[in-house]
């Protein structure tokens, strides 16, 4: 900086001062990038177990294309597997989208009467509507319900088995969406603990033999699905490897850790959600 004459001038404390702050703050945003976008995700990122996922979104669409429930929950076996394990976990498969179905549906929120098959609407991934839907009524009506989409992703994955991987969500009640205005379920925001519920029944029935980790959408504080609906979750896949034809055992299943980094970073992850919980 210079004055009239062209003679040089010292900054002043103040403007040193700002300097020193604005250099502070690039490189705060720039590390902040860095480890957001960068290093974290590099560290929780992880399909050691099931390789052939690694290049798969991990998000659900709607029929509009927006961005819809997270995957959160995947299964190994074939059909017959599925349908078995699913049906002995006290999971209904639900019946498709039909006018009889709807007015079904209707019947059951508006009068308060059960309809343990009640359909549930489309969702996409891969540009393909769910292979099987399966829920577990909670309550008396369809309006609250335990609910999850399936889709064969892998013909045969690492076990030489196929591969399903699901969204399991709780739907707490029936409104209107936030972004098309129609009439829909509203999902709970917790969706980790639609997917423990999932499993653990799955696993009472005695028909898991394994499960592990993989990386799904990675941690979200603050998502929303494609109804407008807030959901949470540490971002992980849980994998069940269910028995082959439909042979129950008596040994619980197997735990296959995940990469140290993981296993810390959702102990942190469950630290930090427990006031989210309550």
């Amino acid at each position: 900086m210079t004055d009239a004459d062209g003679v040089q001038l010292k900054p002043s404390p103040r403007h040193r001062r700002l300097e020193r702050a604005a250099l502070l703050l690039l490189w705060a945003v720039i590390a902040y990038g860095l480890l957001a976008y960068v290093v974290l995700p590099a560290l929780w990122t992880h399909y050691e177990h099931q390789k052939g996922l690694a290049a798969l979104p991990m998000t659900t669409r709607t029929a509009q294309g927006i961005p819809g429930d997270p995957i959160n929950i995947g299964l190994i076996g074939d059909t017959k597997d599925v349908l078995c394990a699913m049906h002995a976990a006290g999971w209904y498969p639900a019946d498709p989208v039909t006018l009889k179905s709807s007015i079904e549906i209707a019947g059951s929120v508006l009068l308060d009467r059960p309809y343990r098959e009640a359909p549930v609407s489309d969702l996409y991934y891969l540009g393909r509507r769910e292979d099987l839907a399966f829920e577990k009524p909670d309550g008396r009506s369809a309006d609250r319900r335990h609910h999850v989409r399936l889709w064969k992703v892998l013909e045969q994955g690492e076990e030489k088995r196929p591969v399903w991987l699901g969204a399991a969500t709780f739907d707490r009640s029936v409104g209107i969406s936030r972004y098309t205005g129609a009439v829909t379920h509203h999902i709970d925001a917790d969706v980790d603990a639609e997917r423990k519920l999932l499993a653990a029944d799955l696993e009472a029935a005695g028909l898991v033999e394994a499960k592990y980790q993989v990386t799904g959408v990675g941690p979200i504080w603050v998502g929303r699905n494609g109804s407008g609906d807030l959901y949470y979750t540490d971002g992980e896949v849980w994998i069940l490897r269910l028995v082959e034809a439909c042979r129950k055992r008596t040994a619980p299943a197997a735990v296959i850790p995940s990469p140290a980094a993981i296993e810390i970073k959702d102990q942190i992850w469950q630290a930090l959600a427990g006031p989210l919980r309550k």
